[in-house]
């Protein structure tokens, strides 16, 4: 890979903690903050051991998919590093199917306004489209800090076929 000034740049991924990964979230994510907690994070460093992005994965926000035994990547940021993404999606997918977790029960979320490119150059599924909206309701107030659009769900892999 090279840079806008044509030098070649070589990455890979390197293990980073909560803390490190969460100010990095912190100072890079369009729409979204640091996570309250995670199950494990990784990182893309350059041939300078720079930090050019971090993803976390942990549980998921949806009670039900947490019952179901799934796992979610909840952040993935980069400073723009062309495939920085995909090596933080593809490094993330493979950890948690290490761990045991089946390709199908690996979820994350885009908005539906995003292509999703780095996703499926990583090997991941569009599994399906949500209504997007407020997470607000009368018995249980909540302040919208976050896009409402419609999100798309993927997947680490296809789900098997019955």
């Amino acid at each position: 890979m090279s840079t806008t000034t044509g030098e070649r740049v070589r990455l890979e991924r390197a293990p980073i903690g909560l803390r490190d990964a969460n100010a990095w979230v912190d100072r890079i994510h369009r729409h979204h903050g640091p996570t309250r907690g995670h199950k494990f994070s990784t990182s893309v460093i350059d041939d300078q051991g720079a930090v050019r992005g971090v993803g976390i994965a942990g549980r998921p926000v949806s009670r039900h998919l947490q019952a179901q035994g799934y796992i979610e990547v909840t952040r993935v940021a980069t400073d723009g590093t062309p495939n920085a993404c995909s090596m933080l999606y593809g490094g993330l997918r493979a950890a948690a199917i290490t761990l045991g977790y089946k390709p199908w029960q690996v979820v994350t979320y885009t908005l539906a306004s995003e292509t999703g490119a780095s996703l499926r150059a990583a090997g991941w599924v569009l599994d399906s489209t949500s209504a997007g909206g407020s997470w607000d309701r009368a018995d249980r107030p909540r302040a919208d800090e976050h896009p409402l659009e419609p999100k798309l769900r993927w997947i680490a892999g296809p789900r098997p076929t019955l």
